[in-house]
């Protein structure tokens, strides 16, 4: 069996979901973790997928898995941005709020009391919920 890898792009991660994740070998598997972990990545077993906090284009993930030999379908997943909200402050001013790491959310969740900190708890919950 295949792997069916979906990529998505966000603006400082890339997040792949793979949901045939429990018709995989256990080798299969790991091979799959040990190349998250090697990317200090997160493997959720729970949504089956990967997310690594690193900018990266579809063309260049096909082309890496493929240099390590995954035997894998691979698909992209584009992200359509229409009212979603932005931050307006700080290191990721003008990002999509969708789009920032966890642990900046996080950060935001026990420091920030401004008008958007619903807007972030919303996201965190989002994220958890998925």
């Amino acid at each position: 069996m295949k792997a069916h890898f979906i990529f998505h792009k966000y603006a400082h991660a890339y997040k792949v979901e793979i949901p045939n994740l429990e018709e995989l070998s256990v080798e299969q598997i790991k091979e799959i973790q040990n190349f998250v972990s090697f990317r200090n990545g997160i493997f959720d077993f729970n949504n089956y997928s990967f997310k690594i906090q690193k900018t990266l284009e579809y063309e260049a993930f096909v082309s890496l898995i493929e240099k390590l030999g995954f035997d894998c379908k691979c698909e992209e997943r584009k992200r359509v941005y229409k009212e979603i909200p932005r931050i307006g402050f700080g290191q990721y001013k003008g990002m999509y709020i969708s789009d920032l790491p966890d642990s900046y959310l996080m950060w935001l969740k026990n420091n920030y009391h401004g008008e958007q900190k619903e807007l972030f708890l919303k996201e965190i919950s989002k994220r958890n919920s998925t």
